[in-house]
């Protein structure tokens, strides 16, 4: 057992090199979903709007489907080749993506061909998201000394909200300062252009980080044929079932919340699509200045009690919230409300990436994070939306509340059971219980 070091510093350039590009990949992720609502038209026939986003949604789930394959492709090549190899590579990925997007031609110039190039543009962003979300997992985890994992780790969700706070900031300006046609015909494309221009200022930042210690000493240690493969990873079948259980409430209830809900406000409660927006926006800037607070008390408290918290809160909680969302009139209430569940959710975001990387040792850390997390974002996080617009379009949108409190009820089973790993040893150092020293 590691003894924890309330003293140690948290090595800030670390931090900033795993968050920023993490933020950049998932600004690009979070705008398709957010803009779906301009560009659904663009690329399918014209007919019931509600029909166009489900085709869309579609394409987005098919993105999550790739995941599990860029979690196992990118996170064997982060065992194998180093932390700092895959960040780099995943941005790359992402930036590609992003400019196929912005190029795609429309479905009234070539027909469905638009469509493919969609969806291969979604097939490269979910390779590239299953490889980032383990790669930044273990990299903040590892570079961060005992005491301050919690707390550094828990930038990853920062940098995952800024992104979208990104889109979602960019959206508002321009629905203030486009036509509705104009974004419809054009405007979309321009959240596209710059995720691919802010791309290649991360790959330089990348570049420039020092690989962690865990890595390094393991490295030293071991061939690279004995890291990252999936007979190793077999032989933590408990910690890979671990990961699914725990990850499945928690995602289907961030994406409810974060993704889902500037649609569910405009389309459900009826506030007008700007209205909607600006309350994701606000909402979810409050959030992001939850984690760090959340991940510093998992330090001091442990990150059990977090996740029960979570699982209890979303249990209860989500059924009464959405129905009171769903007949919200005004932005006071909406606010009010998306931050009660986004507080909720906060027991999850702030520490699960954490936690899923002290379950696994070294050789087969990002391995471990990303493909068991990447499983259940395809089973649960990426179909959130289209099972949500399933329900509405069926007219029994309530039961895709009883859904979500389902699924958070069988997590918060996990949570109860689940060893604590705030003190997990990541180095021979922290196994002999000696200070730290700050890397950057």
């Amino acid at each position: 057992m590691t003894t924890v070091n309330k003293t140690a510093r948290t090595p800030w350039r670390a931090v900033l090199g795993g968050s920023v590009g993490n933020m950049v990949e998932w600004y690009d992720w979070f705008v398709y979903a957010s803009f779906a609502t301009y560009f659904a038209a663009s690329f399918f026939p014209k007919g019931n709007p509600t029909a166009q986003l489900l085709n869309t949604a579609g394409i987005f789930a098919v993105g999550f489907f790739m995941r599990p394959v860029g979690g196992w492709l990118l996170g064997r090549f982060a065992d194998r080749r180093g932390r700092k190899a895959a960040l780099t590579a995943t941005v790359m990925l992402m930036s590609g993506s992003a400019l196929l997007i912005a190029i795609a031609p429309t479905y009234g110039s070539v027909g469905y061909f638009g469509a493919v190039v969609l969806l291969v543009a979604r097939l490269m962003q979910g390779l590239s998201v299953g490889g980032e979300y383990a790669a930044s997992a273990t990299y903040l985890t590892e570079a961060t000394p005992p005491g301050r994992r919690g707390f550094a780790s828990s930038f990853q969700y920062v940098s995952m909200t800024a992104g979208q706070l990104l889109g979602l900031g960019l959206q508002i300006i321009l629905q203030r300062t486009m036509s509705e046609e104009a974004l419809h015909s054009y405007g979309w494309r321009i959240p596209f252009i710059i995720g691919a221009l802010g791309a290649a200022v991360v790959f330089w930042l990348r570049r420039n980080l020092m690989e962690t210690e865990a890595y390094d000493e393991k490295a030293r240690e071991t061939g690279a044929q004995q890291r990252g493969t999936l007979r190793a990873l077999l032989q933590h079948k408990r910690e890979f079932a671990l990961v699914i259980a725990l990850t499945m409430g928690g995602t289907l209830a961030y994406y409810t919340y974060t993704t889902y809900l500037t649609k569910y406000l405009s389309n459900t409660a009826g506030l007008p699509k700007t209205t909607a927006s600006v309350v994701s926006f606000c909402a979810l800037f409050l959030f992001m200045l939850l984690q760090p607070l959340a991940g510093a008390l998992s330090d001091r408290i442990g990150r059990r009690p977090l996740l029960i918290a979570f699982g209890i809160g979303a249990t209860l909680g989500t059924v009464p919230l959405m129905t009171a969302l769903s007949n919200v009139g005004d932005f006071t209430g909406a606010l009010l409300l998306s931050l009660a569940g986004l507080v909720i959710v906060t027991g999850y975001t702030s520490i699960n990436a954490v936690v899923k990387a002290e379950m696994f040792p070294t050789h087969v850390r990002a391995l471990g994070v990303a493909l068991p997390y990447a499983i259940a974002n395809a089973l649960f996080g990426g179909t959130a939306e289209y099972v949500a617009l399933w329900f509405k379009d069926s007219g029994i949108e309530s039961g895709f509340y009883w859904y979500v409190a389902g699924c958070a009820a069988v997590s918060l089973v996990v949570y109860v059971f689940m060893r604590e790993t705030r003190d997990a040893a990541l180095s021979r150092r922290e196994e002999a219980a000696e200070p730290v020293p700050e890397r950057v």
